[in-house]
Formats: structure tokens, sequence, C-alpha cells
């Protein structure tokens, strides 16, 4: 169990302030030494301003989509609601990628946020049962199936008594299908602040606290696990 406590004294609030930065940035480098790309669906990026500016959101960022990009920023919400919704497709249409996001103003310093990804291969031919005991093909064994990541974030953010500061985290939970072979399941923490000061907005965003782990689950019939073993799979 962690357990945060912001000092009301200036002097505690800037050492607080630094001691959270400091672990951001360390956490950031990092996770910037090894590249993984198991969650990497959850690095393509969601609404047009934001993909706009080449990614760059995490300081500008002040909707609902603030759930994905620094969760700091759901607090410059004015609406009691905000939703947003969006389609893409990649690799010629073969991969779609949907978002959709919706925010909620608890009172006038708090905000809370789901955000839920979906990145999926629909209609993948399963060619397991192609070829019979006898040696012949039989195109009508050939099916289809799904292979789906699905990423689901429950963010909060507050606005402390420091004025212009804003912190704000994410729990982010990752489930995976490849049709019925498998599943798993991830689980992850996401950390953001944000300081205006006039004109001047400053942020830093830490994802993956805790890196995210994924458990998996095969769920093969025999029949299937024969094929994959003939061909060496």
């Amino acid at each position: 169990m962690f357990i945060f406590r912001i000092m009301v004294s200036p002097k505690w609030t800037v050492l607080a302030i630094g001691l959270f930065l400091f672990c951001l940035f360390t956490q950031l480098d990092s996770h910037a030494q090894t590249r993984k790309y198991s969650n990497e669906f959850l690095n393509i990026g969601v609404g047009a301003r934001s993909l706009g500016m080449s990614g760059a959101g995490i300081a500008s960022v002040g909707d609902v989509t603030a759930g994905y990009w620094n969760p700091a920023g759901l607090t410059d919400i004015k609406a009691d609601l905000d939703i947003a919704a969006m389609h893409a497709e990649y690799f010629a249409g073969i991969a779609q990628y949907d978002y959709g996001a919706i925010a909620k103003t608890i009172d006038s310093t708090s905000v809370i946020a789901l955000s839920v990804i979906r990145f999926g291969v629909d209609d993948i031919p399963n060619t397991t049962q192609l070829i019979n005991a006898d040696g012949t093909l039989n195109y009508d064994n050939i099916t289809t199936f799904s292979a789906v990541d699905y990423g689901f974030m429950v963010s909060y953010a507050k606005k402390l008594k420091v004025p212009g500061l804003s912190l704000g985290a994410n729990v982010k939970v990752v489930h995976r299908m490849i049709g019925d072979f498998a599943t798993s399941w991830g689980f992850g923490l996401d950390a953001g602040v944000i300081y205006r000061k006039g004109n001047w907005r400053f942020a830093a965003m830490a994802r993956d606290l805790t890196s995210t782990y994924n458990a998996w689950n095969y769920t093969l019939d025999e029949e299937t696990e024969e094929v994959f073993i003939a061909t060496g799979n």
C-alpha cells in the first residue's frame, strides 16, 4: 500500500513535487532503455489534436483524451461530462483501431474518467484443419477468428492546493483474445503531473510504473496441438 501526503507548507510542497518529478523521470529513463512490444497498441495514441502534433499532448491536453496522454490534464475539463470516440484503420484496413472515453467532473477540483481502446484483426483464416487425415485438402474446414487487444483505463485527477498544480493516475487493465486459442490479462499503473504558470504549462508522465505484466492462458484442443507439433509450431 502506498500513501501520499501533500504538505500545505510551501517548502515541503516544493520538496514533495521535486521528489515526485525525480521518480517520474527516473522511471521514464529506465523504461527507455528496453523497448517492449507486448502492449505496443497502447502507444498508438488518441485524439485528432494530439495525434496532429505527433503525440505532443502530455502538457497541452485538457479534455477527456487526457486520460490517455496525461490524466492530470483531466482537471482542465469544464463540462460536467466529456465524451470522445475515434476509429482508425491500419495496414490497408486489415487492423481496426477504436477508442472511446467518458469523463465526469466530481467537484471543482477532481475528475474521474474511463477510457477503452480496441486494436484487432478480424476474419483471420484458421487453416489448422485444412488437410484431412488422408492428405487431401478440404477448404470447407477453413474457419476464421479474431486477434484482439483491449485496454481499459480508469483515471482520477485532482487539483492540489498549490495554484496551477494537478496530479493524475491511471489504473490500466489489458485483455487479449486470440480466437478460442488463448487469452491474456495484464495490469499496470500510470501517473502524471501538470503545473500551470501564466501561459506556460509543464508536465511529466510516467507509464507502466509497475510494468504491465501479461498472464496467458492457452486453450488448444488435441487436434490443433497435433497440427502445431507436426508443422513445427
